[in-house]
């Protein structure tokens, strides 16, 4: 075993993840949309309003600018929006981090997971406890993303320079442009912002997601359903993919927001912290905000899930032999 499960689950990370990074990108589009940091609005644009907005009040001029409604956009809206403003290569924003973070976050996840599983796994049953598989996905899950948090902020925040104005734009070139700017402009502390978020999401989607897998794919084979081939392996991965969008979600919204955030120098952050954030999304647009983007996160998060596990059946049947 050893090495090999972690090349296996590396290939299977970075096949799936490139594949369908243009619905990352929508997810996070997503889960940013209603935040409070906008730009200010033009005050000279304001001047110009006061015909119609002003009123007397005992001899003092007030003008009343209602704020402008919030659109929420599905996530067809957001990829037709995405491609007409920015173009349809605009979609792969991003995608030498979503590489780089699977190298270090799958890899290292599947590849502890997969080692803990021959470790753990009954060889009278040929299978392992659910209580195992899901504390084995927890511990796999924390330390991978602790390793790929780097490239995750990079990711989150070049997936969504688009959505901000020109001037306000990061511009990185590059994953190792953005990691590089970071260390430079925001010391290298930030390199490993929100990564208690990144960890605790990490550990759900991987716990959620490798155990549901194993398991649904043990009941398949042992109620003889299916065969062990495509089918089963495909329905196996729609039921995990299912469950890890459920559970992560929430964190997954809080931990965007976080990385995403731009902190101006001599000014307090946005959020405080990861409760800070989450309390003032919830106030400012509701509980379901922390669904934010659950529709392209499932839409997402199924089709990614199904490739990985695919991949990695076909990966294992290659190498097997060595």
């Amino acid at each position: 075993m050893g090495v090999k499960a972690f090349v296996e689950g590396g290939i299977a990370a970075i096949v799936a993840g490139s594949s369908t990074h243009p619905l990352d990108l929508i997810k996070v589009r997503m889960q940013l949309q209603g935040e409070s940091q906008v730009p200010k609005p033009n005050p000279a644009a304001v001047q110009n309003l006061r015909p119609a907005l002003a009123f007397q009040n005992a001899g003092t001029s007030t003008i009343h600018v209602p704020p402008p409604p919030v659109a929420r956009v599905g996530p067809i809206g957001v990829g037709v929006r995405i491609i007409q403003q920015e173009g349809v290569t605009a979609l792969f924003s991003g995608v030498s981090a979503t590489v780089l973070r699977q190298s270090l976050y799958s890899t290292t996840r599947m590849g502890l997971y997969d080692t803990m599983k021959q470790k753990w796994t009954d060889p009278k049953t040929r299978t392992m406890p659910l209580t195992h598989k899901i504390a084995g996905g927890l511990i796999a899950g924390g330390i991978g993303a602790a390793v790929g948090n780097p490239a995750d902020v990079a990711m989150v925040r070049m997936q969504a320079d688009g959505r901000l104005p020109p001037a306000q734009r990061r511009n990185y070139k590059s994953v190792v442009d953005a990691i590089v700017q970071m260390t430079r402009r925001e010391g290298i502390t930030s390199l490993w912002r929100g990564s208690s978020l990144t960890v605790t999401r990490a550990m759900l989607v991987t716990a959620s997601q490798l155990a549901s897998y194993d398991s649904v794919k043990e009941i398949i084979l042992e109620k003889e359903l299916m065969r062990d081939g495509l089918g089963t392996h495909v329905t196996a991965s729609f039921v995990a993919g299912f469950v890890a969008a459920v559970a992560s979600n929430p964190v997954d919204v809080i931990k965007t927001r976080v990385m995403n955030m731009k902190v101006e120098p001599g000014k307090a952050p946005p959020y405080s912290g990861a409760l800070d954030c989450t309390l003032k999304t919830v106030r400012a647009e509701g509980p379901m905000a922390l669904y934010k983007g659950f529709i392209p996160t499932i839409c997402r998060q199924g089709p990614f899930t199904v490739m990985l596990f695919v991949t990695l059946e076909q990966v294992r049947k290659l190498l097997k032999d060595f």
